[in-house]
């Protein structure tokens, strides 16, 4: 049956509203979700929508959301950096706790991918965590500012043309995502993994699915997603990391 997609909002981790989609589906929810979006995107990003609705469809609310600075989120992007995007998940946990049920499942693409393993041990009730396309670091971000790295560095801030857009980009961040010790969280991470990974993806190469999954202790699970790019644009892709995330998600939701 069609899902339903409702508007809402609920406080970030810096105070700002964010914006955010609640995908339900049109009978009985079988489990919540959380789902990330990549490194300057936002929730409404193709592979975001297609798969929130995908899931809908198949019982599993999922609550996409734009991070503070991005989309249509209150905030301002040059005042956040790697931990404040996992600060904000957390609060959309918490929306989730408060207003529905507390997210069984998160769900990350590419730096969102980043952000909910090193999330997930706080979020006590998730039971499964799936990425798309991660990075193994954090820091892995930063190579998409080596022509204004030194600025950056020498002035303490820059504005970065990233996909068409501008960003400012201030030295703190830099320093925060050079101080995350991602794969130890994915070690320590005790819950069901599934890593999805193209392994023509030009934006973040597979040997980062690599880390990810052998760092990660079972049960843990590695989908190929041929020759997907980087950021699931066609239909096909999306609606595949829906159908399998979903048939792999029912053996730990119930």
């Amino acid at each position: 049956m069609p899902a339903q997609s409702e508007k809402v909002s609920f406080t970030g981790a810096q105070g700002d509203t964010l914006a955010a989609r609640l995908e339900l589906p049109a009978g009985p929810v079988r489990a919540y979700a959380v789902f990330a979006h990549c490194f300057t995107c936002s929730k409404d990003i193709y592979a975001a929508s297609r798969i929130a609705g995908a899931l809908a469809e198949r019982g599993i609310a999922v609550l996409r959301f734009d991070f503070t600075g991005l989309g249509m989120s209150e905030g301002e992007f040059a005042n956040t950096n790697f931990s404040s995007n996992v600060a904000d998940l957390l609060c959309a946990a918490d929306y989730l706790r408060q207003e529905h049920q507390p997210p069984a499942i998160l769900i990350g693409h590419s730096l969102g991918g980043a952000a909910v393993l090193a999330a997930a041990g706080e979020v006590p009730e998730a039971r499964a965590v799936a990425t798309i396309a991660a990075p193994a670091d954090a820091v892995h971000v930063v190579e998409n500012f080596k022509a204004d790295l030194s600025t950056i560095e020498q002035s303490g801030m820059a504005v970065v043309t990233l996909a068409g857009r501008n960003f400012t980009i201030r030295k703190q961040f830099l320093d925060d995502v050079r101080g995350q010790k991602l794969l130890h969280k994915v070690e320590m991470l005790k819950r069901a993994l599934l890593v999805f990974h193209a392994p023509r993806d030009l934006t973040v190469g597979v040997e980062n699915a690599q880390q990810i999954f052998q760092a990660a202790k079972h049960p843990k699970s590695y989908v190929s997603l041929d020759d997907a790019d980087h950021l699931l644009s066609r239909q096909a892709d999306a609606i595949y990391v829906a159908d399998v995330l979903s048939a792999w998600a029912s053996r730990y939701i119930g």
